[in-house]
């Protein structure tokens, strides 16, 4: 299952409608808001997993940053500390706020949505992708021997797009060991 499919399933309509509720956009204006960014999020995120210690970061606050509630609890996206968390996964996957300036500029130029509310929007919208991470992983995200069908996880460390994540992990381990 890729991302787009993950954060804007049936299992997440309750938080992209408060997403929607949050900033005054339509379900349909969230939705494309979400799946114009997350990418750009993902990105991010298999950028810091190519190291080890991005990797055991990242699994480190899948585990341990209770991200699952932005799924579970849909309302704590309109709270002050989602937006601080927000800030600072965007700040660990981008590491400047250029970065992040960018994403917004180019997600208002692909859905015509205001620059200034996409620039607020972001780090809702990556709390909730952390919160769909983290539910997918502590629901067993990798369903398989060879990391085939790994959810989003799955994706980050899939570097050549074969659907196995096994390769590619001893080729990290592999780079690491020398």
């Amino acid at each position: 299952m890729n991302l787009m499919n993950i954060l804007l399933d049936n299992q997440n309509s309750a938080a992209v409608g408060q997403i929607a509720k949050n900033f005054g956009l339509s379900e349909s204006a969230a939705r494309d808001a979400i799946a114009d960014m997350a990418p750009a999020l993902m990105r991010g995120m298999q950028r810091n997993t190519a190291s080890p210690e991005g990797l055991e970061q990242l699994t480190g606050a899948l585990s341990k940053g209770n991200h699952q509630r932005y799924v579970d609890q849909p309302e704590t996206l309109a709270e002050e500390s989602t937006l601080a968390d927000g800030n600072a996964i965007l700040g660990h996957l981008f590491g400047s706020k250029d970065v992040s300036r960018e994403v917004a500029s180019h997600a208002a130029g692909s859905t015509g949505l205001d620059e200034g509310l996409l620039k607020k929007m972001l780090p809702v919208v990556a709390s909730l992708v952390m919160g769909s991470m983290s539910k997918q992983a502590t629901a067993g995200g990798t369903s398989s021997a060879d990391g085939s069908d790994g959810g989003l996880l799955g994706q980050l460390l899939d570097r050549d797009g074969d659907g196995s994540v096994m390769d590619d992990i001893m080729g990290m381990a592999g780079r690491f060991l020398r």
